[in-house]
């Protein structure tokens, strides 16, 4: 430990999260801070008995003012920690895809407090990595980061994601571009399961592509043979790939963007360029469902992956409602013995609250329901006992009976 460091005391008993090994420190459990440390800086962590806790990376306009970097109070924080702890994060990658029966070359190497890496997102897709700096700490340290991570994976081509409203919570402006290697071309090839998809890391959602839905949408196949699938806020397509391998016999796909939906149809033909029983409908799911509903139009098996409706728990309320309108018109629209694929990936919006929620909408619906599986985001997108906020996407199979 430096000794000449800044100093960052806790409030009496707010000591307790961080010996429990949750990474955060709201300002509200702050008592002092001395030595006036900058954004990004380390700071050492103190309860207010004088114990050392360990050293975490100062955010002076967030309300988490600090997230622990380590609870070893003798533990230096500079390049060769980044390089020891992107190690281990990046070798446990590789178990964890063995574990799930995984071959793909898209996937998450860093899920930052998961990985005890707070702030620190990294994805990647072929040959190239994607970065999300989300705290002061990643962001102070990113250069660092970002040698550490190309001398570890080879792979020299470094693309910045960093146009978050996250960043914005953290006093920082959004960022996007090169920072290592070449400018990403408009689209790279990924395999995923066997089938190849187009990924724009440029614009795309998220980091590019949702690859955190990887087991889930191979779990899809189970379901689709002769069915009339619908596959809501569709993205790119992922979901109706799938299904086409799955012998679906004729697939609805809705998104918002004609931007995404051409890549969608791009990605269809890529893979089965024969396959004809798709349509494509440009425009608004929560509208779409409700002309399905008054023209009576049925399916046998629906996909719902909408976008956030509640990143926070204060936003949960208006996002439920969002989350039971969406399952109630799905329910309606499903033949007997009709399969649901509901998802939330709102932070907001816990597994418990989520199931609430779709057996609110089946009741309301006035059918009856059965789960048969409950599904989580991929492996490679762990969560941490310490860390139970990184479990965000959650998801039902439903059957009505």
């Amino acid at each position: 430990m430096n000794r000449d460091s800044s100093r960052l005391i806790l409030k009496q008993g707010r000591e307790v999260p961080i010996e429990r090994r949750h990474p955060w420190i709201f300002s509200g459990a702050v008592a002092k801070i001395s030595g006036n440390p900058k954004s990004g800086e380390t700071v050492q962590v103190f309860s207010d008995t004088g114990d050392a806790l360990g050293s975490a990376c100062f955010s002076p306009s967030s309300k988490i003012r600090a997230r622990m970097w380590s609870w070893d109070p003798q533990e230096e924080i500079d390049k060769d920690f980044f390089e020891a702890k992107l190690r281990i994060a990046i070798n446990t990658r590789k178990i964890l895809l063995n574990f799930s029966n995984a071959s793909t070359n898209a996937y998450r190497l860093i899920y930052a407090e998961s990985d005890f890496l707070p702030g620190l997102i990294v994805d990647i897709y072929a040959n190239f990595l994607v970065v999300q700096y989300l705290s002061t700490g990643a962001e102070y340290w990113r250069g660092e980061i970002a040698d550490v991570l190309e001398k570890i994976t080879g792979i020299k081509n470094i693309y910045e994601r960093s146009d978050v409203e996250a960043r914005r919570l953290e006093g920082l402006t959004q960022n996007k571009g090169v920072i290592k290697g070449e400018q990403p071309p408009v689209h790279i090839e990924i395999n995923e399961n066997g089938l190849r998809f187009l990924v724009d890391i440029s614009h795309g959602q998220k980091t590019g592509f949702y690859i955190d839905q990887r087991v889930n949408r191979k779990k899809i196949l189970n379901y689709t043979k002769g069915k009339n699938i619908l596959d809501c806020f569709c993205y790119t397509g992922a979901f109706t790939v799938y299904a086409i391998q799955g012998k679906a016999k004729h697939i609805t796909s809705i998104d918002s963007s004609s931007e995404v939906l051409a890549l969608a149809i791009e990605n269809c033909s890529l893979n089965y360029p024969n396959y004809c029983d798709l349509d494509w409908i440009k425009g608004n799911v929560f509208q779409e469902l409700r002309k399905f509903r008054d023209s009576n139009t049925k399916f046998d098996l629906i996909v719902l992956d909408p976008p956030k409706f509640a990143p926070t728990a204060r936003q949960a309320q208006r996002g439920a409602r969002g989350y039971k309108d969406i399952n109630l018109l799905a329910f309606k629209l499903l033949n007997p013995s009709g399969i649901l694929f509901t998802f939330s990936c709102s932070g907001g919006v816990s597994s418990e609250l989520f199931q609430k929620i779709v057996a609110g909408a089946a009741l309301d619906a006035g059918v009856k329901v059965q789960i048969l599986e409950k599904l989580h985001q991929s492996p490679d997108h762990p969560v941490g006992l310490h860390f139970p906020e990184g479990e965000y996407l959650k998801g039902l199979i439903c059957r009505i009976i």
